[in-house]
């Protein structure tokens, strides 16, 4: 049976939207490859309102509980391989090939980890290069690793891996972190961590696991620092493979571009959270769950008007 909306993501923006679309009795289909998106890499989340503190894992389970209570929601996990546009909708076509059909399409594919681009990264991925300092830091209790990047994720890998590791190199190619304060202090508390600033990584080298990382500058007078692990924290691309493939129009960094109801340049299909050029492109979770509730309410107002133009860019 043709759903009223399919939102292909699992992660707060989507989540949210099903929420909100099974409050306006739409038949929903919520379908994504992996639980809780990004979110789940959060080892602490300090600024949901409501949550003193909570993590990102227990968080992201709140969500799905939420959206799952309601009937009208259908949770699928499978790989969206393409998109087509029909006279009756939308055709979603899966890895295994099976379909399913909607009227209209949420795209809250969130984002994915950009990587570092030098030799050893994909060898050694797996051996000790990771893209997750939270989710990883644990495998090297008592070792010495390095976090390379300057942002929120780099900054908190960094003080969440101090927590199990003897010691920390945090490497950033600038001379200051642009990373919220609250985590700058953090690092700063800590006595494991040394900073190594206006630094590159030029090659990962090893063995049979990583055992170095040389720079583009001596640092303590050596070109090869020795660590037993890489956590690479330079930020992320937002994932529009298929909104990109459909013909959707893109911003500069690859984000889909949305009007203010959330919805993208083709009638019909809509965008919330990471993967958009909305909220500034501020990717947090209070700003990816306003973006699924106003793409909900859209959604529901193009639905009703029966305009297959209603609202559209352009």
């Amino acid at each position: 049976m043709q759903k009223d909306v399919a939102i292909i993501g699992l992660g707060c923006a989507a989540y949210t939207a099903a929420i909100y679309t099974a409050r306006y009795k739409l038949d929903t289909l919520i379908v994504g490859e992996e639980e809780g998106g990004m979110g789940v890499t959060a080892a602490e989340v300090g600024n949901w309102p409501g949550e003193v503190e909570i993590n990102g894992p227990d968080l992201m389970d709140k969500f799905k509980n939420h959206a799952l209570s309601y009937d009208l929601v259908e949770h699928k996990i499978a790989r969206v391989e393409s998109v087509i546009k029909n006279d009756e909708g939308f055709t979603l076509t899966y890895q295994n090939g099976e379909t399913s059909t909607a009227k209209t399409v949420l795209f809250a594919t969130g984002s994915n980890k950009r990587h570092l681009g030098v030799t050893g990264e994909e060898e050694f991925a797996g051996k000790g290069v990771t893209y997750c300092a939270t989710c990883d830091a644990f495998f090297y209790r008592g070792k010495t690793v390095a976090v390379l990047g300057g942002g929120d994720s780099a900054v908190e890998g960094a003080a969440i891996a101090a927590q199990v590791a003897e010691k920390v190199y945090l490497i950033h190619r600038r001379n200051e972190f642009r990373a919220e304060p609250f985590w700058v202090d953090k690092v700063n508390e800590k006595d494991n961590i040394e900073f190594v600033l206006n630094t590159n990584v030029l090659e990962i080298v090893g063995e049979q696991t990583v055992t170095g990382i040389k720079l583009d500058k001596p640092f303590n007078e050596e070109e090869v620092l020795p660590v037993n692990g890489v956590f690479i924290e330079i930020g992320s691309l937002p994932a529009t493979a298929l909104p990109k493939e459909m013909g959707c129009d893109l911003d500069e960094k690859g984000h889909i571009k949305v009007d203010s109801g959330m919805q993208s340049s083709i009638p019909g299909i809509f965008g919330a959270g990471d993967v958009t050029n909305g909220s500034n492109r501020f990717a947090q979770f209070t700003t990816a769950a306003g973006e699924g509730a106003v793409a909900a309410n859209s959604i529901f107002g193009y639905l009703q008007s029966g305009d297959g133009h209603s609202g559209a860019m352009g």
